[in-house]
């Protein structure tokens, strides 16, 4: 994730930089599109989330298998000036995560092949306050970045259930605080708006619920569990 997003931001400076490839006129599609104060959307993308562990003791690292998940939302766009917009994007993320275990966190401990990993579901209700800063409209193409804040609950979350690991239990929290940043090109099409974006979404809260026992091997050496992820995003307005 560290690798990604500074490329993202070359290919985002590279392209404004190069606008200059597009300057010849052509015949503008929904000229007056962005003048509206109020404008209304929805999105369709794909999700791929992680975990960032940090741990009390240098032990092995809890690994993270990724999955795809599904998104789907709503946008609603206030226009601040030219260049400004602030965005409200609520919208609904499914993913799945697999966590696995290395041997030694169970030394001096029974176990079996199963106690080695762990299935994390989250339903996210996801609702993003976004700052986008847009470069000068080219023909009929816009680049920008968006920065911002978000808060989702986690449909699927355990955190109140009194089983824990010992039954095969993993609980997270419900609360999901988090910051987010990416870019994107809007491109106006004859009849509407077509924005394919990408941004990465890093979670500022711990969210695991620890077990009964503070010696748990599944959560004792875990100093906090945090969400960050990747999200591609398809928007029409």
């Amino acid at each position: 994730m560290k690798r990604i997003l500074p490329l993202f931001f070359m290919l985002f400076l590279g392209l404004s930089a190069n606008a200059q490839l597009f300057d010849k006129e052509r015949i503008r599609n929904n000229e007056n599109f962005d003048k509206a104060f109020l404008s209304w959307g929805y999105y369709l993308g794909i999700n791929n989330f992680d975990f960032n562990f940090d741990y009390e003791q240098n032990l092995k690292d809890i690994q993270v298998e990724r999955t795809f998940g599904f998104s789907v939302g709503l946008i609603g766009n206030m226009r601040i000036s030219d260049h400004l917009d602030l965005r409200l994007e609520p919208g609904l993320f499914i993913t799945k995560r697999f966590l696995y275990y290395h041997p030694s966190y169970f030394t001096g401990m029974e176990f079996n092949d199963s106690d080695l990993e762990r299935e994390v579901r989250s339903t996210y209700i996801h609702v993003p306050l976004l700052l986008k800063i847009s470069t000068k409209r080219v023909n009929n193409i816009k680049p920008f970045i968006v920065v911002g804040l978000s808060s989702s609950l986690n449909l699927s979350s355990n955190q109140d259930n009194p089983d824990d690991n010992s039954v095969g239990e993993f609980r997270s929290r419900k609360n999901l605080y988090s910051y987010e940043l990416g870019f994107g090109i809007d491109m106006y099409l004859f009849w509407f708006k077509f924005t394919p974006s990408i941004r990465g979404i890093f979670g500022t809260n711990d969210e695991l619920v620890r077990d009964n026992n503070p010696n748990s091997p599944w959560t004792g050496n875990v100093a906090s569990m945090k969400t960050r992820g990747l999200f591609i995003c398809f928007t029409f307005q």
